[in-house]
């Protein structure tokens, strides 16, 4: 894809925090996984007084901007905004814009997971590569039988993150397009 595009005929690249670039399930671990450091976090969703902790990476930070040159780059998270209070900037990413969520609702058939609906209505018929640690095969046969662009849909260990193969696959896939 020619990166001299605008971001109007770039794919998107749909991006979950928790799971993909906050490895949560790795969270105990002692030292934290290789590149991960340890993080404190407010979101305005977090209840209590204790801070939420998360795991981050800064190299995901620099393979996002890398792939900004093939996505527009957009949180799906439900830390909305907030990505970009706690997330972005500690991965030197850029105020992302970022899908809105309302009060999940039973839209997609059971075993779907009730982000898609949103995913596929932020998408508006535009191709679109998404990262997320819920994905499952009924997420995927729902978006084909709905969206009719090009839509990779990755599930995202969230015990490791996003690795180097799946920054491989965003951008061929990408370059693919």
């Amino acid at each position: 894809m020619d990166s001299r595009r605008d971001s109007r005929t770039k794919p998107l690249l749909l991006i979950d925090v928790d799971g993909p670039l906050n490895p949560y399930l790795a969270l105990a671990a002692e030292p934290p996984p290789e590149g991960y450091a340890r993080h404190w976090t407010r979101p305005s969703g977090w209840p209590g007084d204790q801070p939420l902790p998360v795991l981050l990476n800064p190299e995901h930070g620099v393979e996002l901007r890398a792939l900004a040159d093939r996505y527009e780059l957009v949180w799906a998270t439900t830390w909305e905004d907030d990505a970009n209070e706690w997330i972005g900037p500690v991965l030197g990413l850029p105020e992302l814009p970022y899908v809105e969520w309302t009060v999940p609702e039973p839209r997609a058939p059971l075993g779907t997971l009730w982000k898609t609906p949103y995913v596929l209505e932020y998408a508006a018929g535009r191709p679109f590569a998404w990262v997320d640690d819920e994905i499952t095969s009924y997420d995927r046969a729902w978006t084909d039988q709905r969206h009719h662009a090009a839509a990779l849909l990755m599930r995202i260990d969230p015990g490791v993150g996003l690795t180097r193969t799946d920054f491989d696959t965003l951008a061929e896939w990408a370059a693919a397009l």
